[in-house]
């Protein structure tokens, strides 16, 4: 599985697919460095999503990803190309957030439901199934 952490507000600001790209202007400096790094490296600033296995389980990447966001985002593929930035990190170009398959948020004021229809939703708490 494949998790990507986000905060409510710029899901429903960038709602339904995150691209970097549409947001360079409201990048800060030491955003806009680290976009330049990207680049120079893979040639675009993918979207980071964090990918579980044995030695990194779904626990793990929700908590990491909460460090980023609010809300955190699970899919059990992705589309391609994709690019392999660390030992537990993925890139892609673009990613749509209704092929998410399980959101978790501790988000008040996130209406996964009304935004994400038939896709569960799990507020406040991780269920014993991810840990």
């Amino acid at each position: 599985m494949f998790y990507h952490g986000i905060k409510w507000e710029y899901v429903c600001r960038e709602f339904p697919l995150l691209s970097p790209r549409r947001t360079v202007k409201n990048k800060k400096q030491e955003q806009l460095l680290d976009r330049l790094h990207l680049l120079q490296q893979f040639g675009l600033e993918p979207i980071h999503l964090l990918e579980s296995d044995e030695s990194y389980p779904p626990s793990r990447c929700i908590q990491e990803c909460l460090a980023f966001g609010d809300t955190v985002f699970a899919f059990d593929r992705l589309s391609l190309p994709m690019w392999q930035l660390s030992s537990h990190e993925v890139g892609v170009e673009v990613l749509d957030l209704r092929t998410s398959v399980y959101i978790f948020t501790i988000a008040p004021e996130a209406k996964v439901e009304v935004l994400f229809p038939g896709i569960p939703g799990y507020r406040d708490q991780i269920p014993t199934k991810f840990l």
